[in-house]
């Protein structure tokens, strides 16, 4: 961790003056990030390298949100402050994770009572519900609920993935039996295209819930049906809101309409394409041409001024965090934890893609964000516990000499 708080701190040195700080507030930081890996039981090992990462990666998140705009940059930084101060806190109830699979049933109940919140106190957003507002916070339920779907999945397979496994296709009775409760997965997904018109969120759901359940199963054909279904409803999302229908169109044809719906797309196009291999370099170049470009499209940004080889370090970091997260999970005895930490895994992997899809137009760009690198106060707080649940699934018992 030391040597990530000084990487760190050699990239917030080079954002513009007077975004970051005040001083005070980057010790402090630097503080609980120390406090957060220092404060681990004594008698196991953990991968300290996941943490690490992450704070990487919310140091360049920073850096870039700085360079685009300061008064967002201000904002950015106190909700680092806040999750990892939060990872901090959770820590030592993370290290009793295998606890959390007993009350299964409550992470379903908690998404539905955000699913419910979101409905009756969700703010609309070009088209999107995804915001509730209380006073000056805003929050994102999805992000929540997206590691609470993984707590269930990972409790409710653990015990019956034996008997989904040996289940005949054609036993109706012995899927519905089992596989019911895990549709929740699969219906949390359809709830968000309906609910919050979220293509990006609810495919980053059914992407996890898939992985999970071939993992725990091996079961192709459950895989498939849940996606043929989710295929379904997203087509009818597309004829049925203009604004999934206008992200559709946008991601054929962004140049058909430059100067309206496909503005953005199109500036992120040549923003990506002044970049090149090696870059602009940091703040000369003008991403700020991108509309909502700190929160949707700063991996352009970021490619802009860095070239395809930055762009291309910043995958490899991710790389490497989904790759230990999943490690961490194969180190494990047991099936819950196993599922677990791959059910993270996926769910930081995926949306990494599905963001990073959007952005060069292999796939329709979604309001999902970078994790730790776009602006969002949101995703910022999930991710970071989602790391520390990893650290906490990846330790492993000190061996005595």
């Amino acid at each position: 961790m030391t040597g990530a708080l000084a990487v760190a701190a050699l990239i917030l040195s080079y954002a513009p003056p007077h975004t970051i700080g005040p001083p005070w507030m980057l010790a402090l930081l630097g503080a609980f990030a120390l406090a957060w890996v220092l404060w681990q039981p004594s008698s196991s090992w953990r991968d300290d390298v996941m943490p690490a990462l992450a704070v990487v990666l919310s140091a360049l998140g920073l850096a870039m949100v700085a360079r685009l705009s300061p008064d967002l940059a201000a904002r950015q930084q106190l909700w680092v402050l806040v999750s990892v101060g939060l990872a901090m806190i959770a820590g030592p109830a993370f290290t009793h994770f295998r606890r959390f699979a007993a009350f299964k049933y409550l992470w379903v109940v908690a998404s539905l009572v955000l699913f419910l919140l979101l409905i009756l106190f969700g703010q609309e957003i070009n088209g999107a519900r995804l915001w509730i507002k209380v006073g000056p916070v805003q929050y994102e339920p999805i992000e929540l609920i997206k590691l609470f779907i993984v707590l269930f999945l990972a409790a409710y397979l653990a015990e019956t993935a034996d008997v989904i496994a040996k289940a005949r296709l054609w036993s109706l009775r012995a899927n519905l039996k089992y596989l019911g409760p895990l549709f929740i997965g699969w219906g949390a997904s359809m709830a968000i295209l309906v609910v919050q018109r979220d293509l990006g969120m609810a495919t980053l759901l059914l992407a996890t819930f898939a992985t999970m359940l071939y993992v725990a199963t091996r079961r192709w054909d459950i895989v498939l049906f849940g996606a043929l279904l989710f295929a379904l409803g997203a087509f009818w999302a597309v004829h049925h809101y203009p604004y999934v229908n206008s992200r559709i169109a946008v991601w054929f044809n962004p140049f058909s309409d430059p100067h309206g719906a496909g503005y953005q797309s199109s500036q992120a196009y040549y923003s990506l394409a002044a970049g090149g291999l090696l870059g602009t370099g940091y703040r000369l170049g003008h991403p700020n041409f991108i509309p909502d470009v700190a929160t949707d499209y700063v991996y352009a940004a970021f490619a802009e001024e860095f070239g395809a080889v930055g762009a291309i370090v910043v995958l490899a970091i991710f790389l490497d965090l989904v790759r230990r997260i999943f490690a961490a999970g194969l180190e494990q005895p047991d099936l819950y934890s196993k599922l677990l930490a791959t059910g993270l895994g996926a769910t930081l992997g995926f949306q990494v893609v599905i963001i990073v899809g959007g952005v060069i137009g292999l796939l329709p760009l979604t309001g999902i964000t970078l994790p730790f690198v776009s602006y969002g106060g949101s995703s910022l707080l999930a991710n970071f516990l989602l790391v520390a649940l990893v650290w906490a699934i990846s330790a492993r018992p000190r061996r005595t000499q």
